[in-house]
């Protein structure tokens, strides 16, 4: 393995990409098809009048 000096490390660049950036953006994507889903099936349970009653 070679060393590397001060210069070198300096101009090391990592990715932009990580696995956590990923998993994030992807469950924030699932969160907000979820809530879209949810909302969905109240308007359609309010509109054809299939509401739990207490």
């Amino acid at each position: 393995m070679k060393k590397l000096n001060k210069e070198e490390m300096i101009l090391i660049n990592g990715s932009g990409l990580t696995g956590q950036l990923i998993n994030a953006v992807r469950n924030g994507i699932l969160s907000i098809v979820d809530i879209g889903r949810y909302f969905g099936s109240s308007i359609r349970r309010i509109v054809e009048g299939n509401l739990c009653k207490y």
